[in-house]
């Protein structure tokens, strides 16, 4: 087989894959509770890895990279460059098996030049202005509580991939210092909704964790380093979704997971624009959290 028939080879088995998957989306995927366990068994391991690179020196995580490596990426990210890279947190070397689900786990840091701490988490902590900040793939945003280091946020949430779909989302945030210098985010979804006919009159929240699968869980994990002249943010995003059957999963797995590289790069992207661009006086951002 050449080149050219392997190619429509493999597009025309994708799109019956599509076909099939887009025929599926009428079918409730409901969470089960070994998945749900599973998730939250993952997490607990992450966070532990977390937790040890806070404390033992590695900030971000490049600077777990051999030393001209490192010296490279340093470089890269001052030249612009969004590093990514997607994490496998693993359990004594094993992985953390997700029954019936798909973990979606990315790391990427970007540098702000001639940025400040305060400013930056001053644009983080804009929540009301997130929707303007980080659309499209943020339709709406509201600060829902706030005290002290703590927030309560809503947003809607927004992604065209191999399908549009629209979450309703809450989640619980809290930020610590780390010294001068340093600050950290985590950040929990407490609620996620898919919505039906967004945007049309019959709009319509479906059940929750007995949809479509799409986003069952969504936990982030934001580090903020002033340093060099300017600002390291690294986000973590650590997400739970509906495992594709068995018969697609080798093609369509790797696809899936591909979608979240981009919406990280997307998000630090758009940080790195608000942080930029000079506050008016009618839009003037202080950070409504420590300083």
């Amino acid at each position: 087989m050449n080149r050219s028939s392997s190619k429509t080879a493999r597009a025309v088995l994708l799109s019956g894959i599509l076909i099939c998957l887009a025929a599926q989306r009428v079918e409730a995927a409901e969470l089960k509770k070994e998945t749900a366990a599973a998730f939250e068994h993952y997490v607990g391991a992450s966070e532990k890895r977390i937790k040890s690179e806070l404390h033992n020196g590695s900030f971000l995580f490049i600077d777990e990279l051999p030393e001209t490596r490192r010296v490279e990426a340093y470089s890269q990210l001052h030249e612009g460059r969004v590093l990514v890279k997607q994490m496998n947190t693993k359990e004594e070397g094993h992985p953390i098996e997700v029954p019936h689900g798909l973990i979606h786990d990315w790391v990427g840091v970007l540098f702000i030049p001639n940025a400040s701490l305060s400013q930056t988490l001053a644009v983080v902590q804009d929540y009301d202005n997130h929707r303007n900040i980080y659309k499209p793939e943020v339709r709406d945003s509201k600060l829902v509580q706030h005290s002290g280091d703590n927030f309560k946020v809503f947003l809607q949430l927004y992604k065209k991939s191999l399908v549009t779909v629209v979450i309703n989302a809450n989640f619980d945030i809290n930020y610590e210092r780390f010294g001068t210098n340093r600050a950290v985010s985590r950040s929990y979804s407490t609620r996620l909704a898919e919505v039906e006919n967004a945007g049309q009159t019959d709009e319509h929240e479906l059940p929750v964790d007995d949809a479509h699968g799409y986003l069952w869980r969504l936990y982030s994990y934001w580090r903020f380093e002033e340093q060099d002249g300017g600002v390291y943010v690294q986000l973590e995003s650590i997400g739970l979704s509906r495992a594709v059957p068995a018969i697609f999963g080798w093609l369509v797995n790797p696809l899936l997971r591909g979608i979240p590289r981009g919406t990280l790069s997307s998000l630090l992207g758009s940080t790195r624009a608000a942080v930029a661009t000079p506050a008016t006086d009618d839009a003037h951002r202080a950070s409504p959290g420590f300083r």
